[in-house]
């Protein structure tokens, strides 16, 4: 059986992690075992955030609906079950920016279904 040697796949290999983990600090980004582990955990942060991030703009479309409709005598779950109630079919990021770029409007949709 012939020798294989893995010169390549190794070089390859250890290429591709360096270019992930330039711009880390210290031995996070020149030592290989360090930024082998920093990239696991990197990558295991960003998968995580990516389903966290969901959340967190739900909870400020949330605060921001909120916000508006308590300058209009409202709050915000009695706002959004007036809107159920009249089937008015604008989601939560939609209210958010028409609370925070256009108050008139949002005015406009608290006092309909009021």
């Amino acid at each position: 059986m012939p020798r294989v040697k893995r010169g390549k796949a190794h070089l390859k290999r250890r290429r591709s992690l360096m270019k992930r983990v330039k711009g880390f600090s210290q031995g996070r980004r020149k030592l290989i075992k360090e930024a082998k582990q920093a990239d696991t955990h990197a990558g295991m942060h960003a998968y995580r955030d990516r389903r966290v991030k969901k959340r967190t703009f739900r909870a400020l479309w949330q605060v921001r609906i909120n916000a508006g409709a308590r300058l209009f005598g409202m709050s915000y779950s009695a706002l959004t079950g007036k809107l159920k109630e009249k089937n008015v079919g604008l989601n939560r990021k939609v209210l958010s920016e028409i609370a925070a770029d256009k108050p008139a409007v949002f005015e406009q949709i608290v006092n309909h279904v009021k």
